[in-house]
């Protein structure tokens, strides 16, 4: 990857972003884009939006979610423990013994304390419910700690990006800060390519609390067709078998969705683009729902043709998720590719 992509895909993850708090890693997304987009704008819950000015008719949409999973301050007790909430799925069971950040007027450090081994009876534990756990950022008293932090202060842990063997990346927020990255690199590469189409590269908000910004987004652009990027599960480690999801590994391409909302057109765009662009994908089947923003895409704006293009994740929704680069550039470059035979393909429509 170019240093320059890379060191905006360093800034995406290292920026805090929990649903309903998205704005700082907004202005990230937003300063990038600025500088090859023809139009940037947002709207009033903070998606953001940048847009190629083709000069056919077809408008063509790629999106990513900016937010991430996290925790909210409930309330603070007498001794100076703050006490959480969960923003998303944030999973109880890797939680403890995690160092944090509180997000208030000014950062705020924190640990989430675990009782120590020793003094925990072994072998009938279970894992506390995350609004049973606590933050401690060494007050004494509920005055200190309310000097430092209020109630609905979001809570993100401080894990930043690490870089693994090989071409493997491992960090918090992974889900979906890499999507941003790959629908603002698919608008770069449609930029260059100037593109017949219009193109919107969309940076969503409250993925993880409903699927929310794209509910908005969708009925506002109202496009041809949207390509929504998200992470999904990758089965090649131990502990999840393919018989759970399907056979998808780290580094072997991002992930084609068939079935559900994914638009049978859509599927063959991306299949055609991919081998155009040499790039190599991988399939994976949604009976029923994608658990993405492709859900809530395509029943918007009486129905909007919509693809969910997975990238193979480790650990979802951990403070270590793990990728593969190779999979998000190549999933910038297929972006790319359909973007450019998206006038061509119009309209996205089956045939009955």
């Amino acid at each position: 990857m170019e240093p320059e992509r890379r060191a905006f895909l360093d800034r995406l993850l290292e920026t805090p972003s929990p649903s309903g708090f998205e704005t700082r890693g907004q202005r990230v997304w937003l300063d990038y884009v600025s500088e090859f987009a023809d139009e940037i704008h947002t709207d009033d819950y903070g998606n953001a939006v940048a847009v190629h000015h083709g000069d056919a008719d077809t408008a063509f949409a790629m999106a990513g979610h900016a937010d991430e999973v996290g925790f909210i301050v409930r309330r603070i007790d007498d001794d100076g423990y703050v006490r959480i909430g969960a923003i998303g799925g944030a999973d109880r069971t890797v939680s403890q013994g995690q160092h944090v950040t509180i997000h208030g007027d000014d950062p705020v450090a924190g640990v989430i304390g675990q009782t120590a081994i020793h003094l925990r009876e072994t072998g009938e534990e279970e894992y506390d419910d995350v609004g049973e756990q606590y933050v401690d950022v060494g007050a004494t008293d509920r005055e200190a700690a309310e000097a430092l932090v209020s109630v609905g202060d979001p809570v993100t842990f401080s894990t930043t990006v690490e870089e693994l063997h090989g071409s493997r990346l491992a960090a918090r927020g992974i889900d979906d800060r890499v999507g941003t990255w790959a629908v603002a690199e698919g608008l770069r590469r449609a930029v260059a390519a100037d593109v017949e189409a219009t193109v919107y590269a969309v940076s969503t908000i409250q993925e993880e609390v409903g699927l929310q910004g794209a509910r908005m987004v969708g009925v506002d652009l109202a496009p041809d067709a949207v390509v929504a990027v998200d992470v999904t599960h990758a089965t090649d480690s131990p502990g999840l078998s393919e018989k759970q999801r399907g056979p998808v590994e780290l580094g072997a391409g991002p992930v084609v969705t068939r079935g559900s909302a994914n638009h049978p057109v859509l599927v063959e765009l991306a299949r055609d683009a991919a081998t155009e662009a040499d790039v190599d994908v991988q399939l994976q089947a949604a009976g029923t729902r994608t658990g993405t923003d492709a859900d809530a895409f395509y029943t918007s704006a009486g129905g909007t043709p919509t693809l969910n293009l997975g990238l193979p994740n480790r650990y979802m929704h951990t403070p270590v998720e793990v990728i593969d680069e190779t999979d998000l550039r190549d999933a910038g470059a297929l972006l790319g590719a359909m973007a450019r035979r998206a006038a061509e393909r119009e309209p996205f429509a089956v045939d009955v």
